[in-house]
């Protein structure tokens, strides 16, 4: 049964070009009233498509506080790329600008064409994260319905993320009123960033009907903000959406380096969750504490 529709007993279905149904009556045998062989009849064929509508375009900028040659934004944005009618444009810091927050120059720094790890065309700004973000709008031109930060080397959870610049340049984006997330992976000993490539592209892609526009200029009131564990050759253990812990006193606990992706426990907190090999999903006020 197709939508509350029954088939007659003799309907077939036979597959044409490019996924089309066609439905027909099957030929009939038998006679008609006057005895005589009745006619095979067949019905108008009916076209219905399975096709799913495409999608609509999207342009994401992609930036970070590692720095342009880091290979966290390498992988994030190769994964963005291959998703469909995706267009990415990366825009980052030359050198490492971990713990700048969301600091800017008091002048638009200096940029240059460069690339990624893997040879990406991208765009290098002398500055600071967040300078990156306002380059890339105000001076390229870019209209992004999306700013993706990150894969940032190292975690940034509760009360870090004000020092954060991954933290600062998507909350750069934000105050401007364009969508972002910023993105993190674990401390330890090595780093393999296809998980938290993966758990990026699958959050676009839940939410991609939700990008529409390029900017309002209205300032966003928070940002999502995604810690993936560093496990390892292990598996993550899955993804918790958890309120953020900015009061959180023992800052070591949110700087473990390694997390326990092997624990059976399932904390309620971000920090204990996220040490314990959940990746985390919390929102954060777009506007830093102090």
């Amino acid at each position: 049964m197709v939508g509350g529709w029954r088939a007659p007993a003799r309907m077939v279905l036979a597959a044409g070009a490019a996924g089309v149904l066609f439905v027909g009556a099957a030929a009939c045998g038998g006679s008609d009233d006057d005895g005589a062989p009745a006619a095979a009849t067949s019905a108008p064929a009916v076209a219905a498509t399975s096709a799913a509508p495409a999608a609509a375009p999207l342009t994401i900028l992609v930036t970070n506080d590692d720095g342009v040659g880091a290979a966290g934004i390498d992988a994030v944005a190769k994964a963005l790329a291959a998703l469909p009618a995706v267009t990415v444009r990366i825009v980052a810091p030359a050198t490492n600008q971990s713990g700048t927050g969301g600091k800017t120059s008091p002048q638009p720094p200096a940029h240059h064409d460069a690339t990624t790890a893997s040879g990406t065309a991208a765009t290098a700004v002398d500055g600071f994260p967040a300078d990156s973000v306002n380059v890339a709008l105000d001076t390229l031109g870019v209209k992004p319905n999306l700013v993706v930060s990150g894969i940032n080397q190292g975690q940034n959870l509760g009360p870090v993320v004000d020092l954060s610049g991954t933290v600062g340049a998507a909350r750069a984006a934000a105050t401007r009123g364009i969508p972002s997330i910023a993105t993190s992976m674990g401390l330890g000993s090595a780093f393999d960033y296809a998980q938290g490539a993966d758990l990026v592209v699958a959050w676009v892609t839940k939410h991609r009907g939700e990008f529409t526009g390029t900017g309002s200029g209205t300032a966003l009131a928070s940002i999502p903000n995604l810690n993936i564990p560093n496990c390892g050759t292990t598996k993550i253990r899955g993804e918790r959406e958890l309120p953020t812990e900015p009061t959180l006193t023992d800052m070591s606990k949110a700087l473990t380096n390694g997390q326990d992706c092997s624990s059976t426990e399932t904390p309620a907190d971000e920090v204990a969750a996220f040490n314990a090999g959940f990746a985390t999903l919390t929102s954060i006020p777009v506007k830093p504490a102090s």
